[in-house]
């Protein structure tokens, strides 16, 4: 190169994720990228917004569940302080499940950590662009809603589970997938009670009186969803 060229630009991104070892991998992958760089890394929703004031990333790579405050409201909180930043999901939990709620919540793009470091690259870079990232199946998900297909299908199901907060579904799925109360609270650093409290409020929006009905009724919109995938 010549000397009298700036070195090219290396986007700045912060990792978020509680798992240390997810975060090791990731700074591995990202580093070792010419474009790219890892400016910082935090374990929770709280620390990540420090992170977002003190660090200035040009990107946020996010996983979902973060103890405390979940990843869906981290993402909220970003685009409160920096509408601008571009948060990018990757996460364990399925993407027919999580991807929509990501997206409207302010998320540029959702990979699921199956995926793998090539596409996990991509969809950075596709996000950096200024694009959303999303898999052809969410896509074509999404295009149904819009043109009102989703609604003609199942519709009677799908809008009382729509109306849960982000973290009341996050425990539906969860009980839909079989975990008990104590695994769940463990999963999203709450309490048992907190999570009682939870079950009791999405039991009340979705016209649900025993705990066995609302865990029956997750299961099969669980097996639902993904038939559709």
């Amino acid at each position: 190169m010549n000397p009298s060229e700036a070195p090219p630009k290396r986007y700045r991104v912060l990792i978020v994720d509680d798992h240390p070892m997810t975060r090791e991998g990731l700074v591995h992958l990202i580093g070792n990228q010419p474009d790219l760089t890892v400016c910082a890394e935090a374990a929770t929703a709280g620390s990540a917004l420090t992170a977002v004031e003190n660090t200035n990333p040009d990107l946020v790579l996010a996983d979902i569940t973060l103890p405390g405050r979940s990843g869906i409201e981290l993402i909220k909180d970003i685009k409160a302080v920096q509408p601008a930043l571009p948060v990018l999901v990757i996460s364990m939990h399925d993407e027919s499940l999580y991807a929509e709620r990501a997206l409207r919540a302010g998320a540029a793009g959702y990979l699921m950590k199956v995926e793998g470091g090539a596409k996990l690259l991509a969809a950075i870079r596709h996000v950096l662009a200024g694009e959303i990232y999303v898999s052809a199946k969410i896509s074509a998900q999404i295009l149904r809603g819009f043109t009102g297909q989703a609604a003609a299908v199942g519709a009677g199901a799908a809008a009382p589970v729509a109306q849960l907060s982000d973290r009341e579904f996050e425990v539906f799925s969860l009980l839909g997938h079989g975990m008990p109360t104590r695994g769940i609270g463990e999963q999203l650093h709450v309490s048992v009670k907190t999570v009682e409290a939870h079950r009791t409020n999405i039991k009340a929006k979705l016209g649900i009186d025993t705990a066995a009905e609302l865990i029956a009724y997750a299961a099969r919109w669980i097996t639902a969803e993904g038939s559709k995938t």
